[in-house]
């Protein structure tokens, strides 16, 4: 999808300086935009901002300077738990599941703020993620790593967001089931049309799905543009891709 100018603005970051520690600045100034239906990725090279962006969305890293919108409400530094009220879900690349609950009481959790649609939603879930249902008795710990992405995912979708933030969805699994993830996150942003920021190492594969990237390096934005054109951009590929360079048809040699 390439973004239109009928397309709203569903979560910005402008002008974000953040960090774990006062004084201590890991985004310098960084922006994104993610409109509606679309999936954006975020590339970059370790310890260049991308999960602290992510994080500083979705309230959990404190941001100094500039500001975090979902729509037109301001949500600089909100509590995590008001941003899920309003519409923002947020998937961490580890300890995302519960592990002595069963699938269904993870789910469950995932609804605590409107029990009431309780129902309705685990059978919306089931239905995007067929392989929870069949073992929804089952308890997450003994879940494989995909499984547990799946189960992390559909729980922070219990709540109907309008966006979701995903940190790394794809870390430390086996080529096979990463493209499994990224396969299942095209699907969570088609059937459950939820809007999709996306931090992820393998960038050219983040890169072949998305609609548009952004390359963040040393707590700022160095590149962006549409997947396509990242994973082309000559620049990009030297600096950034390396031996993952390729474009997304798969022409180019590694």
């Amino acid at each position: 999808m390439t973004s239109t100018p009928e397309q709203s603005v569903v979560i910005e970051a402008k002008d974000v300086v953040a960090g774990y520690l006062p004084g201590v600045n890991i985004l310098n100034g960084c922006s994104l935009v993610a409109r509606t239906g679309e999936i954006v990725g975020i590339i970059g090279p370790n310890g260049a901002g991308k999960s602290t962006l992510l994080k500083a969305m979705f309230g959990l890293v404190r941001v100094h300077s500039g500001t975090v919108t979902l729509r037109d409400r301001e949500i600089t530094n909100m509590r995590a738990n008001r941003l899920v009220e309003l519409g923002v879900g947020f998937v961490p690349q580890t300890n995302n599941v519960f592990p002595t609950l069963s699938i269904e009481e993870n789910l469950r959790m995932g609804l605590f703020l409107r029990p009431r649609k309780l129902s309705e939603q685990l059978d919306r879930m089931y239905e995007v993620f067929p392989v929870l249902r069949d073992r929804r008795t089952q308890r997450a710990g003994a879940l494989s790593g995909g499984e547990r992405q799946s189960l992390a995912m559909a729980r922070a979708l219990m709540m109907d967001p309008s966006v979701l933030l995903l940190d790394e969805p794809s870390a430390g699994l086996s080529p096979v089931r990463q493209d499994e993830t990224f396969i299942r996150v095209r699907r969570i942003n088609k059937l459950a049309g939820v809007s999709v920021v996306m931090v992820e190492q393998n960038a050219r594969r983040c890169l072949q799905i998305c609609d548009r990237g952004y390359v963040l390096d040393q707590g700022r934005d160095a590149y962006t543009g549409t997947g396509r054109e990242l994973a082309n951009d000559p620049k990009v590929i030297q600096l950034y891709l390396g031996t993952l360079a390729q474009d997304v048809d798969g022409k180019k040699g590694a």
